[in-house]
């Protein structure tokens, strides 16, 4: 610190030296005692001047900000992200339960539809294909779990996309070969259904049809094969309908139609399906039914033969764009609006209800039949040759 005492004792050209490194401004035009005053001044100020520079300096890059400025710093992050809604949601309100149950119950939906064994007790795989008339086919089949599941692994990734399929293929006459088999339509059906109908175009031709998963790539993972049928030329089935007295014959002749009689035809799966839905033997079981004696008889005689059983032929109409089921089954309409349906007449009383819904599904009709049958054998009787 320069006093006015030391300054005075310098010359007014050592002042002015002095005044200039000071920065004090028009020291030129100054005398010497204003001169030794504004330099005193100078000294006061300059010190002060340059402390306050380096305070600045040591406050932005040493001292750390206080508390109360950090919190003010940080609550603006905070707030931001509560003011996101999007984010707020997805933390604190996960999948509704509602919405969760739903997608459950479409993917055990999916499941369902997909597995064939659903619905069905079968101990083994089974197609069968029936003749109905010469433009109609009927297949009926089971499915089992372990076949379902063994068609699964077999196809690997392509199980995801494999669609449940029935596939109807003309075969050529005389030949079981893959090569001469040639796929007609390809059917989508579902887990649940255990037969199907089937129009045919062209009659008097030979058909099989195969149960299977279809894969994304196009490829068909096949569970059963069925027996090979051959149609009945046009007009024959609908007379065998309308004639009650060989109903029984009638019978046989749709077994034999669809391949009954035929080495090629599955072992007795086709002739299991026709025993349980006639609820009798196929063959013949004459001495079974009229005891000892007449299969005494039949030994001596071979070439008479007596058999006697029974059906029941449901017929009606209705309008031609209906659906009629009956017992649950669909049958044809034809396009004059009647339909006829041939059933099996088992010894019991039976409910059938027949089922008439219109096009549009507004309206719905039903009749209940209630039929009864008692069938008795009688002994056979033998007469003496001499009379």
């Amino acid at each position: 610190m320069i006093t006015s005492a030391e300054l005075k004792e310098h010359s007014i050209k050592e002042l002015g030296k002095i005044a200039e490194r000071r920065g004090v401004s028009r020291w030129k035009t100054m005398k010497k005692d204003e001169l030794v005053r504004a330099i005193v001044r100078a000294s006061k100020v300059a010190p002060r001047a340059k402390s306050a520079p380096a305070a600045k300096t040591v406050k932005k890059t040493s001292v750390p900000a206080p508390a109360t400025a950090r919190k003010a710093n940080t609550a603006p992050a905070r707030t931001s992200a509560a003011s996101s809604p999007k984010t707020a949601t997805h933390k604190r309100h996960p999948v509704a339960p509602r919405a969760i149950a739903k997608i459950q119950r479409a993917h055990a939906q999916r499941v369902k539809t997909k597995d064939l064994s659903s619905g069905q007790k079968a101990s083994k795989d089974r197609i069968v294909l029936m003749v109905r008339d010469a433009y109609w086919l009927h297949a009926c089949w089971n499915i089992t779990e372990h076949s379902v599941t063994r068609a699964e692994a077999a196809m690997a990734e392509q199980w995801h996309t494999a669609k449940p399929v029935l596939r109807l293929l003309e075969v050529h006459a005389g030949s079981t070969t893959n090569s001469a088999e040639r796929v007609v339509r390809e059917y989508d059906i579902h887990g649940g259904v255990t037969n199907w109908y089937i129009d045919i175009i062209q009659p008097q031709r030979s058909f099989r049809v195969e149960i299977g998963y279809k894969g994304g790539n196009g490829k068909i993972h096949t569970l059963c094969r069925s027996n090979i049928i051959t149609m009945p030329a046009p007009g024959s089935s609908d007379a065998i309908d309308r004639n009650w007295a060989d109903v029984a014959e009638n019978y046989e002749r749709v077994y034999a139609l669809s391949g009954g009689y035929s080495d090629e035809s599955p072992s007795g799966e086709l002739q299991e399906l026709f025993e349980e839905r006639l609820r009798r033997p196929m063959g013949n079981a004459l001495g079974t039914r009229f005891g000892s004696g007449a299969e005494a008889v039949l030994r001596r005689h071979r070439d008479f033969e007596f058999n006697v059983d029974a059906e029941m032929i449901v017929y009606g109409s209705t309008k031609a764009d209906s659906r009629v089921t009956v017992g649950g089954e669909p049958i044809k309409v034809r396009a004059d609006g009647t339909f006829t349906l041939r059933l099996a007449m088992p010894d019991k009383r039976q409910v059938i209800p027949v089922v008439a819904a219109s096009a549009d599904g507004v309206e719905q009709r039903t009749v209940v039949l209630a039929i009864e049958r008692n069938t008795k054998v009688l002994e056979p009787m033998m007469k003496d040759a001499a009379e």
